[in-house]
């Protein structure tokens, strides 16, 4: 069983890549009983939506681009 340094290790690099089957196991079943990894999923995947909002839009171009 993934301890909470596991499991929010796990739950931060779900952001940027597919986690295998076992690593999605387990953290499931950490995150059913801790609630505090729980809160911690949810502010890392709020965090993400929040820069990616604010993100500039790469089609748009640099302001250089429009001289």
């Amino acid at each position: 069983m993934l301890n909470c340094e596991e499991a929010t290790r796990l739950l931060s690099e779900r952001q940027d890549r597919a986690l295998s089957l076992t690593e999605c196991t387990q953290l499931k079943l950490h995150t059913m009983m801790c609630s505090g990894c729980r809160e911690f999923g949810r502010q890392v995947t709020t965090l993400r939506d929040l820069v990616r909002g604010h993100a500039p839009d790469p089609s748009a171009g640099t302001p250089d681009d429009k001289k």
